[in-house]
């Protein structure tokens, strides 16, 4: 959150910006001397008779943690893998991070090359899942949830964020090969491209329905669409893929085109990068590269008591290290100067009803703070509808007491999911 209105706006309402004509080319980042891909899952997963320190890797070859567990993620990367470590995320998620050294010579791997002629959603499944934009790929895999509508969106979730905008507007192309490739490697055929009513007009013939959302932050939320476009309400403690629908980036389906097209496993990723004076650029580095690097090709740095933010104003999250890797669902980078920073308080709830106003699930966020603020989750749950946020942070952003809303819910929905993890595995 901003301490700074985003847009001059006097009313709880914010706006996505309006189009500007043609994205000027990424700025490209070079490879750095090392990469470091974050990998789900233990360190105990790994099986060092399929992965060790000293390994030689080629550009978009797969590194696979173990053949039992599956895992794997595409070296970006010609080079050596130099260590292998635990990586903690947010809220305690464990990653293995696999760094690799670059090599000045560069190799192309050929594994994908060799199946991609003949597409199918396990050649799909087999390379593909860590792809820019992070394809939701196991979706279509699932046979508990049959998935009858795929949901493109070509606007990105949070504010000040281009990044999808910008495939969708200056790689149709690819887009288009990509739907294509969905449609055949999933057999569905009912595939929709969700994009702002201003930018409708901008749509040809890409192989799908276009359908307008409102240009009021958050249109692109997977929510907001299933009540705005599909007439479809989530029910509570439920997701789109419950109802069918699964949701894909724009970003993430031009990968898949542009992969089956070249046969080469796509391994940069496009990243806005939001200034500290609120402006952006668009910037293209590989999957892995430290944030550190990106900032310095930016002409960026950071002083003490700043805030480095992956994601948007609105739903990122502050990291304490400019040794972050970029991953392929990172949108954008964030830089907040200190004199920005929004002041948090642990004031209590003054009960002037902003956050009730401009939420766009109609919750009683004034009552449900008072119970977050006590750490009474389950009552929250329960009796004012902690699992129908669908965590736009609009709440925080109008918060007259500062109170960290976002935040709080968010912490809820985890300390809840850590419950119900431990009650089902000591059943």
């Amino acid at each position: 959150m901003m301490k700074k209105p985003f847009f001059g706006l006097s009313k709880p309402r914010v706006i996505y910006p309006p189009s500007q004509g043609a994205f000027p080319i990424p700025k490209s980042i070079p490879t750095p001397g090392r990469v470091t891909l974050l990998i789900d899952g233990a360190l105990s997963f790994v099986d060092k008779d399929v992965l060790k320190k000293g390994d030689a890797v080629k550009t978009g070859q797969k590194v696979l943690l173990s053949k039992e567990s599956g895992g794997y993620a595409i070296s970006s990367v010609t080079g050596t893998v130099s260590d292998i470590s635990v990586f903690e995320g947010d809220f305690g998620k464990i990653y293995v991070a696999v760094s690799i050294d670059s090599a000045k010579a560069e190799q192309l791997d050929d594994q994908f090359t060799a199946v991609a002629a003949e597409p199918s959603l396990q050649t799909a499944l087999d390379f593909l899942q860590t792809a820019p934009g992070k394809p939701p790929l196991s979706m279509l895999s699932n046979l508990e949830k049959t998935i009858e509508t795929l949901v493109i969106y070509a606007e990105d979730k949070d504010l000040l964020i281009t990044t999808n905008r910008y495939i969708a507007t200056s790689r149709f192309s690819s887009l288009t090969k990509g739907i294509d490739m969905l449609k055949k490697i999933s057999g569905i055929d009912d595939i929709i491209v969700v994009t702002p009513r201003d930018r409708i007009q901008s749509y040809g013939e890409i192989g799908a329905k276009v359908r307008a959302v409102d240009t009021a932050y958050p249109a692109a939320n997977p929510q907001n669409i299933m009540n705005q476009v599909l007439g479809k309400a989530v029910p509570v403690g439920k997701a789109p893929e419950d109802l069918g629908v699964v949701f894909f980036s724009a970003e993430s389906v031009a990968a898949l085109g542009d992969a089956f097209e070249t046969g080469r496993v796509p391994v940069n990723k496009i990243i806005t990068v939001i200034h500290k004076d609120g402006s952006q650029t668009l910037v293209e580095a590989r999957i892995g590269t430290p944030i550190r690097n990106v900032l310095a090709a930016c002409g960026e740095t950071l002083s003490d008591m700043d805030r480095l933010i992956v994601g948007g104003p609105m739903t990122g999250n502050a990291i304490y290290s400019e040794e972050h890797p970029v991953q392929p669902d990172t949108d954008a980078v964030m830089l907040q100067d200190k004199a920005d920073v929004p002041f948090v308080s642990d004031y209590p709830c003054i009960n002037c009803g902003e956050c009730v106003r401009v939420c766009p699930a109609k919750m009683p966020v004034n009552m449900l703070v008072r119970f977050l603020e006590a750490g009474v989750y389950q009552t929250a749950a329960d009796e004012y509808d902690l699992y129908s946020c669908i965590e736009c942070g609009l709440c925080s952003y109008v918060c007259v007491a500062k109170i960290p809303i976002f935040q709080y819910i968010r912490l809820a929905k985890f300390a809840l999911s850590q419950v119900q993890t431990a009650e089902e595995q000591n059943d």
